[in-house]
């Protein structure tokens, strides 16, 4: 009786596992494919992607880098003016909302729970929602069509300051700060010496997310440089390859979408190990 409860056991468990796996399988391919699908058909002309899917690449790889020229688009403009973005807000998200986070971590003052529950509630409010009032703030003050409200708006991010709260909660102890003030180190001090460089794999994780949000943010740019080409970001420049129904080049179009996510495949390559180990001693709390 025990051997057959046994065996019931580890074919349930066996089960378990080949349904994990098969889930596991079902999201890497629903998650690579497109990707694969759109560095193929950057490879392809236009007749060739209308004609049907292809796992294998096509030879127009030049030509549509040639045609992307021929109408005019300066790619690595957006590239410069998407990279500086990018970087800089990523620099500021990460440091400010680390900032924050230490200061709701190390200190007791007044409204500290008030506080942490309104930077809950502004993560539940769509950035959709004020993006006209921002635009008119913007206007009024004579910001428009300058990279100022693209980059220092990023020092406010809620859901970054929200895991960096939780991520220091986890590993940093208030021992090692009080240890720090008695030896006389200042705040900041101890902010830039110690807590940034324990809770860095969180850093990096935050930075990448920001990092890939920023590159990729199109509405906020086509409102607010929209009116000068000269600061268009790489997704409002790749946009112009569009044109019209009628003359309209996927490949090019495709090429110019490939091209768009090779910084941040480089990006995640270059960090994923990060991503890995800061979301999982942020999700871990002793």
């Amino acid at each position: 009786m025990k051997t057959q409860n046994m065996g019931l056991y580890v074919a349930k468990q066996w089960i378990v596992k080949i349904l994990c796996y098969l889930l596991l399988i079902a999201l890497f391919l629903v998650s690579v494919v497109p990707i694969y699908m759109l560095l193929i058909n950057a490879t392809r002309t236009t007749v060739q992607i209308q004609s049907g899917i292809s796992l294998i690449p096509g030879t127009a790889f030049f030509d549509n880098w040639e045609t992307m020229s021929n109408l005019g688009v300066d790619v690595w403009l957006g590239v410069r003016n998407s990279a500086f973005v990018a970087f800089t807000s990523t620099f500021l998200t990460v440091y400010f909302s680390m900032l924050t986070a230490y200061a709701l971590v190390a200190y007791n003052f007044r409204f500290k729970k008030i506080f942490f529950v309104f930077v809950l509630a502004m993560i539940m409010v769509p950035g959709q929602l004020y993006i006209v009032g921002f635009f008119q703030y913007m206007h009024s003050m004579g910001l428009l069509n300058t990279f100022i409200p693209l980059i220092i708006p990023s020092i406010a991010a809620p859901g970054t300051v929200f895991f960096c709260k939780q991520y220091l909660d986890s590993s940093v102890s208030h021992e090692l700060i009080q240890a720090a003030r008695i030896d006389g180190a200042s705040e900041f001090g101890i902010f830039n010496r110690i807590i940034l460089p324990l809770a860095a794999p969180g850093a990096f994780t935050m930075g990448i997310f920001a990092f890939v949000a920023s590159w990729n943010a199109f509405m906020g740019p086509l409102f607010l440089v929209g009116g000068d080409q000269n600061l268009h970001t790489l997704p409002l420049i790749i946009n112009r390859l569009q044109g019209d129904t009628f003359r309209r080049d996927l490949g090019a179009i495709y090429f110019g979408m490939a091209f768009t996510l090779i910084p941040i495949l480089f990006v995640y390559a270059a960090f994923s190990r990060f991503i890995v180990s800061g979301i999982s001693l942020g999700s871990v709390k002793e």
